[in-house]
């Protein structure tokens, strides 16, 4: 892929917005400083990164899409009252892949785990 000005731009705000943002929220975040870029750029780089690996293109927790510049395995955790999404380490299933493999007797190639709750903040205000 070659360097675009635009793609790096976009990339450092999925970097600094670690909320995993949908296109149109980091879209708002980005159009501050960067009015220049329109929603077919944003929208066309998030899809080349996504292909590419660089970022993670995270589809089925709401409607749109969120986007993640961590590859690593990690899971997710969705507060159902703010809507955050947050990262939780991969270890907290260890050897789900294995396990379900065994059980199942199906060949595991990817999977993805999404905890649904409400997140530290919002459990607080509830209280």
């Amino acid at each position: 892929m070659n360097y675009s000005k635009q793609r790096e731009i976009i990339f450092d705000a999925l970097k600094q917005n670690v909320i995993h943002p949908t296109a149109e929220s980091l879209y708002d975040i980005i159009k501050k400083t960067y009015p220049e870029i329109s929603k077919a750029t944003l929208y066309r780089n998030l899809s080349q990164l996504a292909d590419l690996g660089i970022i993670k293109k995270i589809e089925g927790l709401e409607a749109s899409a969120h986007f993640d510049h961590n590859t690593h395995l990690h899971y997710h955790f969705i507060c159902e009252k703010c809507g955050r999404v947050f990262d939780v380490k991969s270890d907290v299933a260890q050897n789900v892949v294995n396990k379900t493999e065994r059980e199942t007797g199906f060949k595991v190639t990817n999977h993805e785990l999404v905890f649904h709750g409400l997140c530290n903040e919002c459990r607080e205000k509830g209280e």
